[in-house]
């Protein structure tokens, strides 16, 4: 797809941002500033912006997201401040502080919210597309999750009624080859798109860091939603920059793994 100069701009100065934040944190928590067991987003910076820059910043498109939710908070809109204030459980966060790192939320953008449940907010998701569907607007949800929650009952029973009622809702699964510290070919049998298309849900597996790879199958996959045309899949491969959560001591990545990131 071609990008006007202005739009590639703003991807990148939100990419730029997210990384920065993430980064920020880690020293922070490195430095013993604790706030609980923030899962950093570092690494996974295009797969958020390529799949939010094609929803409207409001609540007419919505996102739910997991607990490794800063970027997609970012990417859709919502403000740095606001949830830096919430993740040290101010006032002024999000959430008035009291939802911290894995409950992040901001209606008004469309951020419907993150779950620390594993899975338990694609069925938020799927809520908002059957809204939409019901009252014929040309609004699309969007389902972030992980691989660990790609095995999780609820998420295969929200890609079945969303494929029964053709709903305006896009599954993207963030594979980073670890739930928690579990390596994926210990936990996860088949291939995400072929669980996909069991349903009959259009799918495509891309490398979730190529900002042009998201951006391409994010329209093709949310131009079909808000049109009718039902559901998507989109599995993105991604890095694990950080460890899965802050003050995590990785002891079950292979050495030099990280280095080579």
């Amino acid at each position: 797809m071609d990008f006007s100069k202005e739009e590639l701009i703003e991807a990148y100065a939100q990419m730029r941002l997210i990384r920065e934040f993430e980064e920020a944190l880690h020293r922070t928590a490195e430095e013993n500033n604790t706030f609980g067991f923030a899962h950093l987003y570092a690494g996974a910076e295009a797969c958020a912006v390529g799949v939010c820059m094609h929803l409207r910043p409001t609540i007419h498109d919505v996102i739910t997201s997991t607990h490794r939710a800063h970027g997609h908070f970012i990417a859709k809109g919502g403000d740095v401040h606001a949830i830096a204030q919430e993740i040290f459980g101010r006032a002024g966060g999000s959430g008035g502080g009291k939802g911290g790192t894995m409950h992040v939320a901001d209606w008004k953008v469309g951020m419907l919210g993150a779950n620390s449940i594993i899975g338990a907010s694609t069925p938020h998701a799927l809520g908002a597309a059957f809204t939409a569907k019901y009252k014929n607007t040309d609004g699309v949800a969007v389902a972030f999750g992980g691989d660990g929650a790609s095995n999780q009952g609820a998420v295969f029973e929200s890609m079945n009624f969303a494929k029964a009622y053709e709903l305006p809702v896009v599954f993207v699964l963030e594979d980073n080859g670890y739930a928690e510290s579990t390596y994926k070919s210990y936990t996860t049998a088949g291939n995400p798109c072929a669980r996909a298309a069991g349903f009959g849900i259009p799918s495509v597996s891309i490398d979730g860091a190529d900002f042009f790879a998201v951006a391409q199958a994010a329209k093709e996959a949310i131009t079909r939603a808000r049109n009718g045309g039902g559901p998507s899949f989109i599995h993105c491969e991604l890095p694990l920059f950080f460890a899965h959560f802050e003050g995590d001591q990785e002891t079950y990545r292979a050495s030099g793994e990280v280095s080579k990131l």
